[in-house]
């Protein structure tokens, strides 16, 4: 798939597309996805016009997380397939002109990976060190009061050797201690072996909890937490989340695939702009070429948050620093369910055309929105363990609808999740052919991008615009575009004059139509 405008890294000017694999589609009639099934709808990512795929983790795994408890970070799980079975999925994705990215879990494993049940065996075993382990208090309580993502102490204890080891999700997802330097190499190893085998970069799990504090101090009380929100945020997490000597550890991943060539490293972390652009490194030491930016999921859709939101975001960006943007991933809620479907079409307009590296979710290109998950079928560990407080995460991870035959052309059998209660209409054949539809809007924006090289790597400058309305524009050598986001559902008027390249919808309007999103070609009303 030949690009228009070459000079640019591809991961600057393309776009990336989550694939959540036990929800994409089933090819063996287990109710659950594989790495087959993804292979058979390589067609649909490729049509969007997208450049790059990003699975969530296929490594074995007990699947207590589902797939970031990891018991082998250099296989397959037999439930999505084999070894054989992904090389022919990446030769199939390389052979669209797609690239192909893998989720690498570094903070902890799964309890039942062999160098956790080693390193629980004893304490001298030669992989203790491996895994974070430490006395408990004098009181006999844990060491900390750390508190895990998963609710409940950061610490379980251990009858047979007598410590506590430390576990920032769940007790069966052990801690990786990255200051020991054997642990450090195996994990570089694992890296290795998939850069090796042909892949084309790496989303990193948690990518800031990966050190902690040297002498584990206890975590500052937040005092703004309440009840209602997770336990984790009891606790300020300034002691066992970004630490300096991750850093370095994320300039030595960068450099591992720097030796590679043209590969792509995406960092997850939650932090404030300040310490989220540090991860960005230097121009001679790099880090992360791209630290995710989840601030359209987890700010207010209004005009004038996410207007504040996006310069001071820009703002903080270092000079080499490429940004990026999130609507919608495996662990939030889905677009079209908070914000509802006539804003979810001006969310796809946004995150297309702000500057930086989109991430699609599956899913959200035909407008899935709210799935009610009924108590017998969740199957997150984090809504059982904190029901209640709209932590699920199930939601967001229920299967692809293909078509309306049974099952949606998802499985043969039930699936593992309840499907979208409006399947039978909102699936991937019915969208396929309407011109009106989520899909045919996605279609449309990203063939945009791909024609246009001032909205994928073209400077960006935000524009004076009425209340309610996001306006700004894109350059890119003589090209100049303007983009008018209408965020209310009443008419506003057009801040801008110019031919309406793209509209979320239909017809057109003298001013800016409620819940519209519009791209022109100029020029600016005086």
């Amino acid at each position: 798939m030949a690009h228009p405008f070459p000079d640019a890294p591809w991961w600057q000017r393309g776009t990336v597309y989550q694939v959540y694999p036990r929800s994409f589609q089933d090819s063996d009639g287990d109710g659950v996805g594989d790495l087959a099934g993804i292979e058979r709808r390589l067609d649909h990512i490729a049509a969007l016009g997208v450049d790059a795929i990003w699975l969530s983790p296929i490594f074995p795994s007990p699947m207590a997380d589902f797939g970031y408890d990891v018991a082998d970070y250099c296989g397959v799980e037999p439930m999505f397939g084999d070894l054989a079975a992904f090389d022919r999925l990446l030769a199939a994705v390389h052979a669209r002109g797609l690239k192909l990215l893998l989720d690498f879990v570094p903070n902890h494993s799964s309890d039942r990976h062999p160098w956790f049940v080693e390193s629980r065996s004893s304490r001298t075993s030669p992989r203790r060190d491996w895994y974070i382990w430490r006395d408990a208090a004098p009181d006999g309580r844990p060491p900390n009061n750390w508190i895990s993502d998963f609710g409940g102490s950061a610490w379980e204890w251990d009858e047979h050797t007598s410590q506590y080891y430390l576990h920032a999700f769940l007790a069966s997802q052990p801690d990786l201690n990255w200051r020991n330097p054997e642990l450090k190499r195996a994990m570089f190893d694992a890296m290795r072996f998939w850069f090796d085998r042909g892949v084309d970069g790496f989303r990193i799990d948690v990518l800031w909890h990966i050190v902690k504090a040297e002498g584990f101090p206890d975590n500052p009380v937040n005092p703004a937490w309440h009840p209602g929100i997770t336990e984790r945020d009891r606790l300020i997490q300034q002691h066992s989340t970004d630490q300096p000597e991750a850093h370095a550890i994320a300039a030595e991943m960068r450099a591992l695939a720097d030796r590679y060539g043209d590969r792509v490293l995406i960092g997850e972390i939650f932090l404030p702009n300040d310490r989220h652009a540090r991860w960005y490194g230097t121009p001679e030491r790099p880090q992360v070429h791209l630290p995710f930016n989840f601030q359209l999921i987890e700010n207010p859709w209004d005009a004038a948050t996410l207007r504040s939101m996006i310069a001071a975001y820009e703002a903080s960006l270092p000079p080499h620093g490429w940004p990026n943007w999130v609507i919608g991933s495996h662990d939030a809620p889905r677009i079209a369910a908070r914000v509802g479907e006539a804003q979810a079409r001006v969310a796809a307009m946004l995150l297309l055309t702000l500057r930086g590296t989109p991430t699609l979710y599956q899913g959200d290109e035909i407008g899935i929105g709210r799935v009610d998950i009924p108590p017998d079928r969740v199957r997150d560990p984090q809504e059982l363990r904190q029901p209640g407080i709209g932590i699920g995460r199930d939601r967001s991870r229920t299967p692809m609808p293909w078509d309306d035959s049974a099952f949606a052309g998802f499985s043969t059998v039930e699936p593992w999740l309840p499907l979208n209660p409006d399947w039978r209409t909102r699936n991937v054949a019915a969208q396929d052919g309407d011109p009106s539809s989520m899909l045919t809007l996605y279609r449309r924006l990203l063939a945009l991008r791909r024609a246009h090289p001032a909205l994928a790597i073209g400077d960006f400058a935000l524009a004076e615009a009425d209340r309610d309305v996001l306006a700004y524009e894109r350059r890119h050598g003589g090209e100049r575009l303007l983009i008018a986001l209408n965020l209310s559902d009443e008419e506003r008027a057009m801040p801008f004059a110019g031919e309406v390249l793209l509209s979320t919808l239909d017809g057109a309007g003298d001013g800016l139509r409620p819940n519209e999103g519009v791209i022109l070609s100029p020029s600016l009303r005086a």
